[in-house]
């Protein structure tokens, strides 16, 4: 194994997958405050942490944010939504659509993604949403945006097929 050896985190990246079907089974509270707590420990531009998360359980607020997500393919048990604070960003003198922003809000859903993995919970990212529907059904205050999903729940036997193959790494 390239002399890695035994190595939980390289396991852990290699093992994680998209997880497209969930089960019924509500998500356990105390592993999804585990998950949620580890967004606070996701790389972060000038430790500023820009990027709040909410978490989303109620079935209802579910429901409604998967009728305006076209990309939520999976029916979740409950959602991580990762936000930009457009207005403390400004504060900090970042221009709207700075690129670093949107850096770090992928950095924490690696970090969510993994997270989840590490505990057994199958998850999957969406991006694919209204934003300003997901404000409202959210009732974020203003200057706050929703900008990526984190869909968890526990993963079915049954996986739909990669749509390709996945690359070849040593």
């Amino acid at each position: 194994m390239n002399g890695l050896g035994v190595n939980p985190v390289y396991d852990a990246i290699r093992s994680r997958r998209v997880t497209r079907r969930m089960s019924e089974q509500p998500v356990d509270p105390d592993l999804l405050a585990l998950v949620v707590s580890a967004a606070g420990w996701a790389p972060n531009a000038g430790n500023r942490r820009l990027q709040p998360v909410r978490a989303v359980t109620d079935t209802v607020t579910l429901h409604l944010l998967k009728a305006i997500s076209p990309g939520m393919v999976p029916t979740p048990r409950a959602v991580i939504v990762i936000c930009l604070d457009t207005t403390r960003a400004e504060e900090f003198g970042f221009q709207p659509g700075h690129r670093g922003l949107y850096i770090d809000i992928g950095t924490t859903a690696a970090t969510l993604l993994l997270a989840a993995h590490s505990v057994g919970l199958g998850a999957c990212p969406v991006t694919s949403f209204s934003r300003a529907a997901a404000a409202r059904i959210l009732t974020l205050p203003g200057g706050m945006s929703p900008e990526m999903f984190i869909c968890l729940g526990y993963p079915t036997q049954a996986q739909p097929a990669p749509l390709s193959a996945l690359p070849s790494y040593p």
